[in-house]
This record gives structure tokens, C-alpha cells and sequence, in this order.
């Protein structure tokens, strides 16, 4: 999968997991072996990376568990992005096959109907994503839902109004919005004044997510 378009938040499944390196000459932690990326995906991390080289992310079943790598494309078997997640998640739900207990998935079910109606761009990610991808036990009861809505135009305010509405769930839900060249939080952003954009190129502080200029000035 040479030209494989990556982006963000996109989960990565190896056929060749020994190509999973720390870029820094460093060891393994002890939680994260071959056997364990056989069957946990890669997160795609925001990073300017070298060549086939793709910025990757490890986790293992608890939040300490995370480790910082890179990995080449062609040991990529399969990538599922958000928006795939969402769309199998959506399929349950209609199905009556989604019986979770856990607060972020019974959250994911009654927000998945209607994050459908506003037309977006979305998917999970975080620990909900992974666990939608993988199967493998890493949520908690006390677990965050993450989401990630694409928005390469500005989002129109009633859209907002709506996303942050439909955040009030049994369990902290957080939204990103990525547009295309970075990615914020949507509640920092419905409060007003400038907003931390993360980029490729490391966080910048704007006024305007959506303008690429006001970012590289902020960044100068």
C-alpha cells in the first residue's frame, strides 16, 4: 500500500509489524511486542514525516500504554478511517446488534443517528475507535468518547449549535474538527478567541481555523 492516503486518526493494520519503529534508535516498551501489532491497529499521528515513512502511534489496554513511532507504508495491510467506523457503527445500531454498557458506546448509538442527519464528514476515534476497529478491551466505564468531524470550510454556526448540543451525554464527549491542513477542539473554539490549531508542523495559536495564513503568522 505504497500510496496509501493517510490522514489523522486513521487506523492502521500491519502484515509487517516488525517495521513499527520508535525513530529514535529506542527499544520497545515491554507492553508492545510483534504479537501485539498483529491484531492492534496503528493510529495515524499529525506529523510532517520523511518519505514512506508514516507517523504512527502504539497503545496498549491502558492509558499509559502509548509510544510514539513511525512505519513504512508498504508494511500497511489495511487502514480504516473514521468515517468507515461510523458507517459500520450506524449499521448496528439500526440493526439492534449495538448492546454495549460502556457510557462512550451507548453515547456513539444515540449521537450516531443524528451526527448522520447533519450531513458531516465524522467518525469515533480515541479509545472508542479502536475498539469499534480491533474488538480489543480498552474501554472503560470512565472513558472519553472522542469524535472527529471533517469540516474543510467553515462549519455554519447552527451546525455548531448542534454538535455542541449533542455532546450533553452520559459521559465526556470531545470533539475535533479537522480541516483538512490541522485540527481543533470544537469547544474551544464555540468560546471564542483564538483557538489552538495542531498541525503537521507542531501547534499554532489562530483567530481562524479555516486560514492557513493567520496560522503561519501565528507560528512565526
Amino acid at each position: 500500500m505504497k500510496n496509501l492516503p493517510c490522514r489523522p486518526h486513521d487506523l492502521l493494520f500491519l502484515r509487517l509489524p516488525d517495521r513499527f519503529t520508535t525513530g529514535a534508535g529506542e527499544a520497545w516498551p515491554e507492553w508492545l511486542d510483534a504479537a501485539w501489532l498483529t491484531q492492534a491497529p496503528l493510529v495515524v499521528r499529525r506529523e510532517a514525516a520523511p518519505g514512506s515513512l508514516l507517523p504512527v502511534g502504539a497503545r496498549g489496554l491502558t492509558r499509559s500504554q502509548r509510544c510514539k513511532g513511525y512505519v513504512q507504508r508498504d508494511a500497511v495491510a489495511r487502514c480504516v478511517t473514521p468515517e468507515m467506523l461510523a458507517r459500520l457503527h450506524l449499521r448496528a445500531v439500526r440493526s439492534g446488534e449495538c448492546q454495549s454498557d460502556l457510557p462512550p458506546l451507548r453515547a456513539l448509538a444515540a449521537m450516531t443517528p443524528r451526527l448522520k442527519d447533519l450531513g458531516l464528514a465524522w467518525g469515533p476515534t480515541g479509545g472508542a475507535g479502536f475498539y469499534l476497529a480491533s474488538g480489543l478491551p480498552v474501554l472503560r466505564a470512565d472513558s472519553d468518547l472522542d469524535l472527529l468531524v471533517r469540516a474543510p470550510e467553515p462549519l455554519p454556526a447552527w451546525i455548531i449549535d448542534r454538535l455542541l448540543r449533542l455532546q450533553e451525554q452520559q459521559c465526556r464527549v470531545d470533539i475535533q474538527v479537522d480541516t483538512g491542513r490541522g485540527g481543533f477542539a470544537l469547544n474551544e473554539y464555540a468560546r471564542g478567541g483564538r483557538v489552538l490549531l495542531k498541525t503537521a508542523h507542531g501547534p499554532v495559536l489562530v483567530a481562524d481555523p479555516w486560514r492557513m495564513a493567520d496560522a503561519q503568522r501565528e507560528a512565526a
